[in-house]
């Protein structure tokens, strides 16, 4: 047993583990968002006795007898200077970041009431953004500490919607102090947690799947291969050559295909069903960089008819380049690549799935609910009018959901 105070009343933890978790799950704070569990992004910090720290990295029982302070234990005046200058600022894009921004602008303006810029810089340094832009978030924390030290109302009314005038983006206040609601915070009573079991190859034939054992674990619900799936086996926006899992017989495409589902009543149950997921592989050679694609000596969706692994060909023609080129007096030629670039979006990927009368009601975190309504009807053998989709708050995109999470 772990005794601790939270937002001013003392807890008890009858288990140590991560302090992110505990306050997150235990406690239901969920202004402390679950961006890498690494120390990396800074989504998660929190006042440890005034002093800002990421709740990811933390025990339990390393912070017995601190005090911890989330934007939920923030005094209301507090919640609503920081909501309105983050959102009066424009410091409020998707708004994952945001409540870990403002807890590391509260421990600086807590003993510095009146910062410079680069102090303020220095103070969030640790927390990422990937919507904002940093030169707003600061203006917001400047803002924030002049509100605080003057005193100063927050104003009413300021917003008139008349073209061309500013005004606060509808959700930022609850996404700066943490209570606008992404999917990974919804609770809903009975809800169970599901993972999938990756390949651990880029190319492999599946030869066996066998779910036995996990089956048996205590806490474990359900193991699902290919074999359970009563509609489509891929799917995909425009060219359907995503598997939903791969079946037994089949190959794998990318070092992380799914080849299993398992649902738990509890992450450790989750766990320990996915590690007892035995699956028997024959590893095939694999295309990994694009010179060996073009060249196509692997056809890597073969079972799709396709005799190359040219997805798509554009050809755009403006004027007569090669005169140009000819009558030019310097005619410079260079090899140029660009690297692949990850959307880096903070807040991982989920959906929460519930029984909705005869058909299924999902909450999703992606870009395109219609697009997600069509393809789950067509994965279930569903009509889409049985697939309700509603979409919560998206903690960044920037095109990486577009896709099915």
């Amino acid at each position: 047993m772990f005794e601790l105070t939270v937002n001013g009343k003392r807890v008890t933890a009858e288990r140590d583990g991560s302090l992110m978790e505990y306050l997150r799950e235990e406690l239901n704070l969920t202004s402390v968002k679950n961006g890498c569990a690494q120390g990396a992004c800074g989504a998660c910090t929190i006042l440890v006795d005034g002093r800002a720290s990421r709740a990811c990295v933390l025990k339990v029982s390393g912070v017995v007898g601190k005090e911890i302070l989330t934007c939920e234990g923030m005094s209301e005046r507090e919640k609503a200077v920081y909501s309105y200058c983050f959102s009066r600022a424009g410091a409020v894009q998707c708004g994952f970041c945001t409540p870990g921004m403002v807890m590391a602008v509260k421990g600086l303006l807590d003993v510095q009431p009146a910062p410079s810029r680069d102090q303020i810089k220095k103070a969030i340094r640790g927390n990422l953004c990937r919507c904002t832009g940093y030169k707003k978030i600061v203006d917001a924390a400047l803002m924030v500490s002049e509100y605080l030290r003057e005193n100063r109302p927050i104003p009413e009314g300021e917003d008139s919607a008349v073209l061309g005038e500013s005004l606060l983006r509808v959700d930022a206040p609850a996404k700066a102090i943490g209570i606008a609601e992404y999917v990974d915070d919804m609770r809903i009573p009975g809800m169970l947690f599901g993972s999938a079991v990756r390949s651990e190859h880029p190319r492999a034939r599946v030869l066996s799947i066998d779910t036995s054992e996990a089956e048996k674990i205590p806490g474990v619900v359900a193991v699902l291969t290919a074999a359970d799936i009563p509609g489509h086996q891929k799917i995909g926006h425009l060219k359907k050559d995503y598997d939903v899992m791969i079946p037994v017989g089949e190959i794998t495409h990318f070092r992380g295909d799914a080849v299993a589902l398992v649902a738990a009543e509890t992450r450790e149950a989750l766990a320990a069903g996915c590690a007892a997921v035995r699956v028997n592989y024959e590893p095939l050679p694999a295309v990994l960089d694009l010179e060996s694609a073009v060249r196509g000596d692997i056809v890597v969706h073969e079972e799709l008819g396709m005799e190359d692994n040219l997805f798509n060909e554009q050809r755009l023609c403006r004027g007569d380049a090669d005169a140009k080129l000819a009558a030019s007096k310097y005619v410079v030629t260079r090899h140029y690549s660009t690297p692949p670039t990850e959307h880096a979006f903070l807040e991982p990927e989920s959906a929460v799935a519930l029984p909705d009368n005869d058909g299924i009601l999902i909450y999703s975190g992606d870009q395109g609910i219609y697009q997600t309504r069509k393809e789950c009807a067509e994965v279930l053998d569903l009509p889409e009018e049985r697939v309700r989709v509603i979409a919560k708050m998206i903690g960044g995109g920037f095109g990486g959901k577009e896709d099915m999470s």
